[in-house]
Order: structure tokens, then C-alpha cells, then sequence
């Protein structure tokens, strides 16, 4: 069975639409699906819907992924098998989703004063949903030829640091995980490997999520060096915590697909046998 806990619609940054999220994940054999939009729920009805029309094998876990701030890093904590219904839950998205907008509009005042106008404008038309992020922002400065590629939009205006970056305004990681667990989910911080800290700084991480409640670790990525994936197999065991996995699925892609390379150590304790797990 391929579990893949951390995908992503035109609900938020991907490219697919949920129902061709859900039929891709069917044809690449994925057997559990969990669709975990940026702040919002949005996607969710759509895929499951199309599961239950087309009759497909494929399971699916209701899911989202909240961001939050943490000392200066901004780090995302997935809600597995939430209630996408909890009137909490929908609140504070909807408060996430007001300061994305904000922020969105702020990088845009940065990048006129560069010369590069309209961007807002541009990328609130991309974004299907009401998610407005980075990602439309950089598609902009692709499409019009400001950059060469995607990365080189971060690199030169959008990453932090950069002519055109503005720290958001996220709640921090123990509202995230009182949140989930709230609507009945699992607390998973994910891609952790990938928040450019050093090792001190990520066990300290790992530390106060477990403090604050968390739940798992996403261990189990599409490209990822064994020794990675054993160190934070190791890392979340040392605070008794559950093991994800998941592509972070935004588009097809040569190195990074649905289901593509997942896999949890032998000493991992896997999210779905976590007594909070159920299907959507």
C-alpha cells in the first residue's frame, strides 16, 4: 500500500484540480491520499466526490497545511484526519488566508517600486482558490520573462531576504497544533529536512512541537539521502512521536510525483496506525 499524506491542489499552489489530483494518485496505484492544501479546506468535498463517483480504490484523509512562525523560520504543520468542517478550524484559516492576501499585496508594492508592475493583479487571476502565495508570484515573473526560471524568481526577489520578500504574519506553532488537534487531527511538522537549520536548531524544533502536542514527523520524502530520512526516523522517536510521508505534490515532475520514492525506516511508528487515523 502507498500512503502519500501531503499533496496539494489548485485549491492552493498546485496545478492540478482535485479531481485530477485524485485520478493521477488512482493511476500512479496510490492506495491513500491525504490532500493538505496551504490554509485552507477548499479542495476536500471536490476530491472526494470524484473517489466516490468513480468508484476509485483509492482512499482519502482529509488534510490541510498551516503556516506558522517559529524564531524566524516559517514552518508548516499538516493536519491529517481533521474535521474540514470544525468551526475553529475554519476561523483561523480564514484569518491565515486575510494575512496571505495582505502579504500578496505588500510583495506587489515591492516589486512596482522595481519597475514590475501589476504582479497582485496577475497572480490573484492564476490563483483558482483563494490561496494567494509565492508560487502564483513567481509563475508571473516566469510567464513575463523577468526571470529565466521558477527558483531564480525566489533567488532574486521572493526568498527571503530579497528585494521583494515580506515576513509574514502566520500564528505560531502551538495554536497550529491545538487547531488540528481540535478538529480531531494529527499534528505532523512536515518536510522537515528541508527549513535550512542546522541540526541544533531542528532538534530544538522537534523538541517544542512535541511540548506543544505534535503528533508525527513527516520522515518519509521523494528526495531525501538515506541518512536524512534516518536522522529524522531517529529524531522522532527520541521524542516518541508518530512517522508521515508524503511528495509535497504541487505539479507532475521528473524527480518528485505522487507515491514516487515514500518509505519509512524500520524503526519509524507509522502515522496511520496513530488511534486519531480515519478516512475521509
Amino acid at each position: 500500500m502507498i500512503y502519500d499524506l501531503h499533496s496539494h491542489t489548485t485549491a492552493s499552489d498546485g496545478s492540478l484540480t482535485p479531481v485530477e489530483l485524485v485520478t493521477r494518485a488512482d493511476v500512479r496505484q496510490v492506495g491513500v491520499l491525504a490532500v493538505t492544501d496551504h490554509d485552507t479546506v477548499d479542495g476536500l468535498t471536490a476530491a472526494k466526490r470524484e473517489i466516490d463517483l468513480k468508484k476509485l480504490k483509492l482512499k482519502l484523509v482529509n488534510g490541510v497545511e498551516i503556516s506558522t512562525k517559529w524564531h524566524g523560520f516559517e514552518i508548516h504543520i499538516v493536519g491529517l484526519c481533521i474535521d474540514p468542517e470544525d468551526s475553529v478550524l475554519l476561523s483561523c484559516l480564514d484569518t491565515q488566508l486575510k494575512h496571505r492576501e495582505i502579504r500578496a499585496q505588500s510583495m506587489s508594492d515591492k516589486l512596482e517600486k522595481k519597475g514590475i508592475e501589476n504582479v497582485y493583479q496577475e497572480a490573484r487571476e492564476m490563483a483558482v482558490g483563494k490561496c494567494v502565495s509565492r508560487t502564483h508570484f513567481a509563475k508571473v515573473l516566469l510567464q513575463r520573462g523577468v526571470v529565466s526560471n521558477f527558483d531564480a524568481a525566489f533567488k532574486k526577489y521572493l526568498g527571503k531576504g530579497k528585494s521583494a520578500y515580506v515576513s509574514p504574519n502566520w500564528m505560531d506553532i502551538e495554536t497550529a497544533v491545538k487547531i488540528i488537534k481540535r478538529a480531531g487531527g494529527i499534528a505532523v511538522i512536515a518536510h522537515p529536512i528541508r527549513y535550512d537549520m542546522s541540526n541544533k536548531w531542528l532538534a530544538k524544533l522537534v523538541a517544542e512541537f512535541a511540548e506543544h502536542g505534535g503528533d508525527a514527523l513527516e520522515v518519509g520524502l521523494t528526495q531525501q539521502s538515506p541518512n536524512q530520512r534516518l536522522h529524522i526516523s531517529t529524531l522522532a522517536n527520541k521524542h516518541n512521536l508518530h512517522s508521515s510521508q508524503g511528495s509535497d505534490f504541487h505539479a507532475p515532475a521528473r524527480w518528485t510525483d505522487l507515491g514516487k520514492s515514500l518509505y519509512l525506516t524500520e524503526q519509524c511508528k507509522p502515522v496511520w496506525q496513530h488511534p486519531k487515523w480515519r478516512y475521509a
